[in-house]
């Protein structure tokens, strides 16, 4: 028994051995330029671009295939504004033997070290992503080509674990607009059947932290869009270091949308600042070539003075993954730059391929109550379509005013809003150059310094100042009621008697109109005083706010109440009725502009009393 156990010893010893010898000749043969010009010729092949290795490559055949490349760069697409697609300084790979005899790759594992990848989307819609035959425009993870049949599965290449360090995403919009993502970490590591993940990462002064598990990352490469697959997850993303539970599951079938699930929740997290995401990020060392170094400079140009108060930068819809599902969001407190945080903010998001819907979306404010619905369409058009509406109870200007801005000093004010708005538009000014539809405010009973009415910005405090000449000589301004009904059609505001405020000293009628297309302004205000409250102030005149939402001028025509009144157009302030004395008179004595103003709750925000 001993002489047959030696034997088959010997025989395994021999058989190793002559195993290492093979393995050590085919490595001697294996010639690693002839090896970049395969990966090379493979590659433009595969993707229709250029891979340039220029340091050493390094081969080794056991106890698996490992190659590594240094100094490689792979070229961008003709139209993109850099040379390289991707610049890296190692790749290395680790490849399983036995898989390859039943002609598959398995990978065990994908290091990258030193990373910059340049993406970028022109006006057309075109992105450098995309390779190969994929259409320029499939930019969407939904985007599945009709007439193209699933790979064999036995084919298929698989990566257990990926490593990336030190790497640089940048992303180009249409509109010329940077952003930089430095990504210090990022980690997949196979655990059974679930994928550990780790990523450490920041965009400018906002930095994020994500852990957690997850299936197969490697099964669900392998089988997406060839095969159904379900897809768990269980992560902790920490934002500045507070952290966002994201936990649910993804679902795929074959030519389908993803159907997705997911809760997302959080006893604490903060919006982040526009400083936060405003300054440009610490330089670093680079890597780049003298062309793409003057490229990456002029990421930093500072773009000119907005034209218009609603900003007319695109906004990236486009960029919104297609799918089929829900998102539940749950936050307790959700902080806010510099005021005080909301509570309780509850939302459900239901999408459906191009469109997305938030039919309930409610958080607290104090004692206050704000309960809002959302809903996206036609996302994948140019002209997508945004509906949205709303109702607060139980509000205070008091309660907002210490969120919005804690210095200023504001008591009651008990408050409610509703709106009822449509418009559609690719950015914010296109959505109010064609918004329709209505908005209403009621305040009442408040007092308010002079912060509260600075902090409203130019047009508000170059409004209140032509309406009240005395706020600016009293600390205090006492608010008996304020009512705002605006009505909207295609961006055009027409006030007809529908705002009005009554102070301790003044009331006041609004009218005019506000062109959310060119943003320009034709405001008249009636202010009146109520007797012998005012005696000494020259209120005997009307008053115009002129310029734009941007730029405001007030203009106030002290003498000829009735001429003046005529030869500018009070008459809307009527209705359009033609101005006598009697009927200015009339004007001057009204005893309640809000209640004139108030229009029905419910015409505004259905169900609302």
């Amino acid at each position: 028994m001993r002489i047959k156990a030696n034997i088959i010893f010997s025989i395994l010893g021999l058989l190793v051995l002559l195993v290492v010898m093979g393995i050590w000749y085919a490595s001697s043969l294996v010639n690693p330029t002839q090896l970049a010009v395969l990966l090379t010729s493979s590659v433009k092949t595969a993707t229709g671009r250029d891979l340039r290795i220029s340091g050493p490559i390094k081969l080794q055949f056991f106890p698996g295939i490992a190659v590594s490349a240094e100094q490689l760069t792979l070229s961008n697409t003709a139209w993109g504004s850099q040379s390289d697609f991707l610049t890296l300084d190692q790749i290395s790979l680790n490849i399983k033997l036995l898989p390859l005899l039943s002609k598959r790759v398995d990978i065990d594992s994908i290091e990258l070290k030193g990373l910059d990848l340049f993406l970028q989307k022109n006006r057309s819609g075109q992105a450098n992503w995309v390779m190969g035959s994929q259409s320029p425009f499939a930019t969407n993870l939904a985007s599945d080509r009709q007439d193209e049949a699933p790979a064999s599965e036995n084919s298929l290449t698989s990566v257990a674990n990926i490593m990336i360090a030190n790497a640089n995403v940048h992303y180009l919009d249409p509109t010329g607009l940077s952003s930089i993502y430095q990504v210090q970490r990022l980690s997949l590591t196979k655990d059974g059947s679930k994928t550990l993940v780790a990523i450490d990462m920041k965009y400018k002064e906002l930095a994020l932290e994500v852990r957690g598990k997850t299936d197969s990352v490697s099964e669900l490469m392998q089988h997406w869009n060839v095969s159904p697959i379900q897809f768990a997850l269980d992560l902790n993303v920490g934002v500045n270091g507070k952290s966002i539970l994201i936990q649910g599951n993804v679902a795929k079938n074959p030519k389908t949308l993803p159907l997705i699930n997911l809760a997302v929740n959080s006893a604490a997290v903060d919006w982040p600042s526009s400083n936060a995401i405003g300054k440009p990020p610490a330089q670093q060392p680079t890597r780049l070539s003298a062309q793409n170094l003057k490229a990456a400079s002029a990421e930093s140009v500072q773009h000119s003075p907005a034209t218009y108060f609603f900003s007319d930068a695109k906004l990236p819809l486009d960029l919104l993954p297609q799918a089929k599902g829900k998102i539940s969001i749950g936050i307790i407190k959700l902080g806010l730059p510099g005021r005080q945080p909301i509570e309780n903010l509850n939302a459900t998001i239901q999408v459906d391929g191009s469109q997305i819907a938030v039919p309930q979306l409610t958080f607290v404010l104090g004692q206050g109550q704000a309960n809002l619905v959302l809903q996206l369409s036609r996302l994948d058009t140019a002209s997508p379509v945004v509906t949205a509406k709303g109702v607060t109870t139980n509000f205070t200007l008091e309660s907002l005013m210490a969120r919005l801005d804690p210095s200023s000093k504001v008591s009651g004010g008990k408050m409610r809003l509703a709106f009822n708005l449509q418009s559609t538009g690719m950015s914010a000014h296109q959505m109010a150059s064609n918004a329709s539809g209505k908005i209403q405010i009621r305040i009442d009973q408040a007092k308010t310094d002079s912060l509260f009415l600075n902090s409203g910005g130019d047009f508000v405090v170059t409004l209140l100042g032509a309406i009240n000449p005395l706020h600016k000589k009293s600390n205090q301004n006492t608010i008996e009621c304020a009512v705002a009904y605006i009505p909207i059609s295609q961006g055009q505001l027409n006030i007809a008697n529908t705002v009005g405020m009554e102070t301790d000293r003044l009331n006041v009628l609004l009218g005019g109109t506000i062109n959310l297309k060119t943003e320009a302004v034709n405001l008249m205000v009636e202010p009146y005083e109520k007797s012998g409250l005012t005696t000494g102030i020259d209120l005997g005149g009307l008053v115009k706010i002129g310029g734009t939402l941007q730029n405001p001028k007030p203009m106030i025509n002290q003498t000829g109440v009735i001429n003046s009144a005529i030869s500018v157009g009070l008459g809307f302030l009527t209705g359009g009725a033609s101005i006598l004395a009697e009927n200015a008179l009339s004007i001057g004595k009204k005893g309640s502009p809000c209640s004139d103003a108030l229009r029905p709750w419910a015409d505004i925000y259905p169900g609302a009393e």
